[in-house]
């Protein structure tokens, strides 16, 4: 059915909807490094506190001191105001520091991308033992002088700062975006132009310095638009226009314009991007719900067919 656009009009900005719409927030898994969700999992920053919930459950309190906040398939992260990135699996007790000196992180189902203060990029696996004593997997560097990254659930990519777009992993559905349906053995440069990447199931999306979205790979469900619909794209290809950031779940996207419109597209809303939400300054997509931020610290949760619908305020 067709979306009704749900407009709230607020005074107070909790957070500068510069920080959240560009700039650092573009490097993060959701559109926002202060939002996330993945599969069921989704976690949100308010005035540095982290919260967590699954599904519909009441978000709790999780950690305190936050910059930035992630989330695997099964597996919750967050990255202190001083660098040092952590994670774990039911419990943040449970949790263990992953690496330090860290300036931002993207996290994804076969583990996490961190660039550190010289703008390295390091992989840490995730082992089958993530989170016990003594486990985690010896970060390997990646890259020098990257901007951004992503991890997906076949084909992992980063930026560079140049706005290069590298890839490396599985191609069968087109996740490289260059025509061919092989991997390489290494990450190799598919685009040009980059600012903001963000990948899922099979599929990934890219943002243009000029506010295009573009979209490769899986598209049985929608989530890259009209672009290769029914089966998979193998090259690159243009959804939107106009766009400051954006996300991706696992057969649905989003997109924040400039003028804090939200717009989506994908399973259960269509093929051509809609307009559904005013006054936001984040959003996020898994695996059939979206959640999204608004400047009035409002978390709003929806499943992909249904009318946005508040779900959570910031504590003032």
């Amino acid at each position: 059915m067709p979306f009704k656009i749900a407009v709230r009009k607020t005074s107070g900005i909790f957070l500068t909807v510069a920080s959240l719409l560009g700039g650092a927030a573009a490097k993060a898994d959701s559109s926002s490094a202060h939002l996330a969700a993945y599969y069921e999992r989704k976690m949100v920053v308010c005035d540095g506190r982290a919260y967590q919930w699954q599904g519909v459950d009441k978000p709790k309190p999780v950690a305190s001191n936050v910059a930035q906040i992630g989330v695997g398939r099964d597996a919750s992260y967050v990255l202190t105001r001083n660098g040092k990135l952590m994670g774990w699996d039911k419990t943040p007790d449970t949790g263990l520091q992953l690496l330090d000196q860290v300036r931002w992180f993207a996290a994804g189902r076969s583990g996490v991308f961190a660039i550190r203060s010289d703008d390295t990029l390091w992989y840490i696996a995730r082992s089958k033992s993530w989170f016990g004593p003594g486990k985690v997997v010896e970060p390997v560097k990646t890259a020098d002088d990257v901007a951004a990254a992503s991890i997906g659930d076949s084909a992992d990519y980063y930026i560079t700062r140049t706005g290069v777009l590298y890839v490396g992993g599985l191609a069968h559905r087109g996740q490289y975006g260059d025509g061919k349906l092989r991997p390489s053995g290494n990450f190799i440069p598919v685009a040009q132009n980059v600012t903001s990447i963000k990948a899922h199931t099979g599929h990934a999306i890219h943002l243009t310095g000029d506010g295009v979205v573009m979209g490769t790979g899986g598209n049985i469900y929608g989530p890259l638009g009209r672009h290769g619909l029914g089966d998979k794209a193998i090259v690159w290809g243009e959804i939107f226009k106009g766009a400051a950031s954006i996300a991706t779940g696992s057969s649905h996207s989003a997109a924040i314009r400039p003028d804090r419109s939200l717009w989506m597209w994908g399973r259960g809303i269509g093929l051509d991007p809609v307009k559904v939400l005013e006054n936001v300054v984040a959003v996020a997509a898994d695996t059939r719900q979206t959640v999204a931020l608004d400047e009035d610290a409002t978390v709003w949760q929806w499943d992909r067919d249904q009318m946005p619908k508040p779900f959570f305020r910031c504590p003032q």
